[in-house]
Parts: C-alpha cells; structure tokens; sequence
C-alpha cells in the first residue's frame, strides 16, 4: 500500500483551471462527502463522470443541486466551462472537453466496459489544460480512470487517489496507484479539505 501523502508541495501558487473526478461504485455517497462543501464562489470548474444507470442520470444532477452551493448540471454538447458550476457527463454518453475548452458528447464504443469512461474525460481534459488539472480517482468496482489520470500526471497535473482502505470499493483507486505514482492517496476527509484549500490558492 501506497503510504499516505499528507504534505503540500504539489500544491502550486498559481490556480487550477479545472478539476476532474471520477468514480463508480460507491460514488454517491463519496462525492455527498466532497462537493457540498465547495463555496458559491468557488474558483474552479468541477467535471465529474458517475457510472450509473441511464435512468438515473437526472436525479444524480438534481440530488447534488439540492445539496451543493454550485450549480449542478449535465454537462451539453458545445456548452463552454465556467466556474461556478459541477459539470455531471450525461448517462451513456462519453464527456470530453475540447481545446476552445467547451464539451463534447459522444455515443462512441464503452471503453473499460463503461459509457461515460472516465479515462476519456480525464484524457481529453488533459491535452487541453495540460499543467492546470486536477485529477482524482474515488471508489469503484473496475480500473476505469487509471490510464486517464496516469495521462494528468505525464502532462504535469495534480494526480489525487481516494486511499483505497477508506474506500467503498477499492478496485478503482487501486488500479490508478498501481499505474500512476500520484501525488496524493488520501481519505474524503482530507480530500475535501485540500479541494476547499486549492480553491483558495
């Protein structure tokens, strides 16, 4: 097991232009943990991919509205990124963000047996922000994401790991440290507070 990295020199001056999270399952009840606390003003864009079922996708987006002091919403085809907001990939669609930094949809292929695929948000995000990223891989039950963050980190953004022991399925966050020497392994708790700090950089 990765030791706990509880320091803060990955932690730059300059502000992150956008932060990516992914997660399966047990990602409800993780990210209940995580995005309420992020402030109405809160500086950075948030863009999330939940595996769930397709059913389900409007009462993910409208649970975290009602909980969260950004605005919650699936992310639309052409639609620009702007802070203010948690961007949610649409059930069964693949979310990436092109270079003019606005999303892009696809009905592609699954990749990682999963659509929306978290390795292609995480990696088209990358080649667009490159430096300015934040990645964070939470609970799952597959190694959706791992290649993907392992991209965030090769292009000199921040690389986060829910610690796989506090995690409600550890395979997901697992997978990515078996591929990615990332930056932190942390719990929620302290997840939440370096995304509360990173807001105030």
């Amino acid at each position: 097991m990765k030791e706990l990295i509880r320091n803060t020199k990955y932690i730059r001056k300059k502000r992150y232009e956008a932060i990516v999270i992914g997660t399966s399952q047990g990602g409800m009840t993780a990210l209940t943990q995580l995005l309420p606390v992020l402030p109405q003003d809160y500086p950075i864009p948030v863009i999330v991919v939940q595996h769930v079922h397709p059913s389900q996708g409007e009462f993910l987006t409208e649970y975290y509205d009602e909980r969260c002091a950004l605005t919650v919403k699936e992310a639309d085809e052409k639609e620009s990124i702007q802070s203010g907001y948690i961007y949610f990939a649409p059930p069964d669609y693949h979310l990436l963000i092109e270079k003019n930094k606005s999303f892009s949809l696809s009905i592609d292929n699954k990749v990682n047996y999963a659509r929306p695929s978290i390795d292609v948000l995480f990696e088209s995000a990358a080649d667009t922000y490159s430096s300015d990223l934040v990645g964070i891989i939470l609970t799952g039950a597959n190694n959706d994401g791992a290649h993907g963050l392992d991209k965030i980190k090769q292009k000199g953004g921040l690389t986060i790991v829910q610690d796989p022991e506090t995690a409600e399925s550890s395979s997901m966050p697992q997978a990515a440290i078996d591929v990615v020497e990332a930056d932190y392994v942390m719990s929620l708790e302290e997840i939440k507070n370096l995304l509360i700090e990173l807001g105030e950089t």
